[in-house]
């Protein structure tokens, strides 16, 4: 049976790990906070029928060997943790961090997630939560009474109640970094977990100690450049035609190699 055949499957399987990728950054082009992926390959294994350096006569050798290349493999999909653009909403809960860092979250059964989603909003008890209802930690409650919410670029959180000139600090938002962020695990709804890869979570008050700064009344566009997923989708598939027109040609050629009896 011809290597080709095998090979280039692969190259096609790779292809369509290319473009599952792909499409998914592309569907997350509005996506509030959302990291666009990267897939990355490396080549398999070679069947080597020659090694360089092989003697080819007792005074001379060979400067090439001779090695067949067996295809392609995923090696990582990639997050890629690059700033998104900030668009003004003038929303008094939404948030976005410029720099490094993660809002973090509590999930119901307690577990600790972190996001760069900041479109925030209060559930019935004025506690501050995501869409989900997920509670931002260090918990804020906003005063029922509160007819003003200021954010600092620090995450102080301050309100002016109903019958006060003067604004009351109620608490402090903090933000959460980690050494390698593409460690992270995805969860989705624009949620992450720690993992061994990620290290451990860097927790402090934001501008200090390289975290990023609060912009009140801003939330982080999808990272995702279209033209580039565009570019990346059309290559995709043409790479994938290509590896399928060599499962062709290798069919084509067998089909000539079963006919020489004729």
């Amino acid at each position: 049976m011809m290597q080709s055949l095998y090979t280039a499957s692969t190259g096609m399987l790779g292809m369509q790990t290319q473009i599952d990728t792909t499409a998914n950054n592309i569907a997350n082009v509005n996506t509030i906070g959302f990291k666009k992926s990267r897939a990355e390959f490396a080549d398999l294994m070679y069947h080597v029928m020659e090694y360089a350096g092989t003697s080819t006569s007792d005074t001379t050798k060979s400067p090439t060997g001779i090695e067949v290349g067996l295809g392609v493999r995923p090696t990582a999909i990639n997050k890629i943790f690059s700033e998104g653009s900030l668009k003004q909403t003038d929303n008094q809960l939404d948030m976005a961090i410029t720099g490094q860092g993660f809002f973090k979250m509590e999930l119901p059964d307690g577990t600790e997630a972190y996001s760069r989603n900041g479109a925030f909003k209060i559930d019935s008890n004025g506690t501050v939560v995501n869409s989900d209802g997920y509670v931002l930690t260090p918990q804020i409650v906003i005063p029922p009474d509160a007819i003003n919410i200021s954010i600092g670029t620090d995450g102080t959180v301050s309100v002016v109640q109903a019958g006060q000139t003067q604004a009351s600090v109620i608490g402090q938002i903090t933000t959460t970094n980690f050494i390698n962020p593409a460690g992270l695990h995805s969860l989705g709804d624009n949620l992450y977990i720690d993992t061994d890869s990620s290290g451990q979570p860097v927790e402090g008050t934001p501008g200090i100690d390289g975290l990023g700064v609060i912009r009140q009344g801003f939330v982080e566009l999808s990272n995702v450049e279209l033209v580039v997923e565009l570019t990346d989708l059309i290559t995709g598939q043409r790479a994938y035609d290509a590896n399928s027109k060599v499962i062709t040609t290798s069919d084509e050629m067998l089909q000539t190699v079963n006919g020489l009896k004729r």
